[in-house]
């Protein structure tokens, strides 16, 4: 299974927070104390959870049964991205690419050929969730 970006982020703020109480790195350093908030952090699991699940559930799926997943997960990431409970923290460049590689990455764990499946649909394989994804 691929790791989900949410566990990456939570490693670098850990790493971020030993290096400042260690002095190996200073506090205006550090960049932002808390750049991935809880609130922003938890409501992201969810979402890759609930995706997980779906994938697994998936049996010989039809490619609009993958694009379904795709969508429902894209649409989950869109809201927690505009949610404002989350104190303007959001998905940047950096983390929006995590997620995109998170689901072709699942989806490949699953048996499910990314490549192929978007050709079918006349897309690349980089555009996979281009046509719900607002991040």
């Amino acid at each position: 299974m691929a790791k989900r970006p949410s566990d990456t982020w939570r490693t670098q703020m850990a790493e971020r927070a030993r290096k400042v109480a260690t002095g190996a790195l200073a506090p205006e350093g550090a960049g932002a104390a808390v750049p991935y908030p809880e609130s922003l952090l938890l409501a992201t699991d969810a979402a890759l959870g609930a995706f997980e699940d779906e994938v697994r559930a998936l049996r010989e799926p039809s490619d609009d049964a993958v694009f379904g997943t795709v969508e429902r997960v894209v649409l989950a990431l869109n809201a927690i991205d505009g949610d404002d409970r989350h104190g303007g923290a959001g998905f940047c460049t950096l983390e929006r690419e995590q997620l995109c590689d998170y689901i072709d990455l699942t989806l490949g764990g699953h048996g499910v050929d990314v490549t192929a499946l978007t050709a079918r649909r006349g897309l690349d394989r980089s555009e996979l969730t281009d046509r719900w994804r607002d991040w």
